[in-house]
């Protein structure tokens, strides 16, 4: 099985309009980021045999989506997150993620994106800290 980071290369690949140039451009944000972040591809199933790509520190941080007229970054802990400059334009409604929808042509506030990346990060980093320690069974 390739690396993640080789089948993420092929989703790209495989995507040879503006959203494959699309999702590139933002796994370069999120690396640009956090140069700690991993990849991994999770998610596989008959209707997306690829699968999604994920980006993670401590938990995950976002999960890219490429759609029919769009490319989608969804942040599980979004709701939790600042976004002073408005950068999350998807699942407003949503209790907990928040998303950015990206359509051909349209522009990134790259800087905003990243702080958002950023406090993802943060976000599982605190949460990390306050999960209880396991006792060891003996």
């Amino acid at each position: 099985m390739p690396s993640p980071g080789k089948q993420i290369d092929a989703m790209i690949a495989e995507t040879a309009d503006w959203r494959g140039e699309a999702l590139a451009k933002l796994r370069q944000l999120i690396h640009d980021a956090d140069p700690d972040i991993t990849e991994e591809v999770k998610w596989k199933r008959p209707s997306n045999p690829t699968g999604a790509p994920i980006w993670e520190h401590d938990g995950i941080v976002c999960i890219g989506n490429i759609l029919k007229e769009r490319v989608r970054l969804t942040f599980p802990a979004g709701a939790s997150l600042p976004d002073p400059k408005g950068v999350f334009n998807a699942r407003l409604d949503s209790g907990s993620a928040r998303a950015v929808d990206l359509s051909e042509g349209e522009k990134l506030n790259e800087a905003a994106l990243k702080a958002i990346i950023r406090g993802g990060v943060k976000h599982n980093l605190a949460r990390a800290k306050e999960a209880p320690k396991k006792k060891p069974r003996g």
